[in-house]
């Protein structure tokens, strides 16, 4: 009579067992598809819901270009950073996807005594007259990103009769600041011609 030493057992005792079949590939190859068909729903809902808001504010005009000559009376300030969004005046959460505004990108701004001039690579660049801005703070939060307290430069300006909120981050957020002081003063200055 022979004994089995214990390891020689365990092997044996794993050699006998048999692993139940790991992968059934019809149920795994119908969940995928299902999950892939479910994510095209929720993107084609998003794109229908983006749409709908556009067709909401096509009241909007359209927005003003970059006149000839802008840039002759002396350039103010100058700035490089991302354009977050536009959103009706006051409401935050609001915003405004009509002429691309809703679009983040890319933005170099201009201002000089005749106006803001937006120009975004990738999206639709606009003009703001100087007659049509009407302040300019530092904020944290708008179109639903939210970044650190004074990290946002909020312009409001007017288009049409609707007022609006434009969000801008600067490459370097300490030119914030400044910008606020020029464009509050510029609409000062302004409103005080306008009288």
């Amino acid at each position: 009579m022979t004994t089995l030493t214990p390891s020689y057992q365990l092997y044996q005792l794993a050699a006998e067992q048999k692993s139940a079949e790991v992968t059934d590939w019809s149920a795994r190859i119908s969940w995928v598809v299902g999950l892939l068909v479910f994510v095209a729903f929720v993107y084609w809902l998003m794109r229908q819901g983006w749409k709908w808001r556009a067709s909401l504010q096509s009241g909007l005009p359209e927005l003003p270009t970059t006149p000839e000559g802008f840039a002759d009376g002396g350039t103010t300030l100058t700035l490089t950073g991302r354009y977050h969004a536009s959103t009706i005046a006051g409401q935050w959460l609001e915003r405004i996807v009509a002429h691309g505004l809703g679009t983040r990108s890319r933005v170099e701004l201009t201002l000089t005594e005749r106006g803001l001039d937006v120009v975004r690579p990738g999206a639709a660049d606009f003009f703001v007259p100087a007659a049509a801005l009407r302040e300019a703070r530092l904020d944290k939060a708008l179109a639903g990103k939210v970044l650190p307290e004074g990290g946002l430069l909020v312009i409001t300006w007017a288009h049409g009769d609707q007022l609006i909120d434009s969000g801008f981050r600067s490459d370097h957020a300490a030119e914030h600041q400044a910008w606020v002081d020029a464009v509050n003063h510029l609409t000062s200055t302004t409103e005080g011609t306008a009288r």
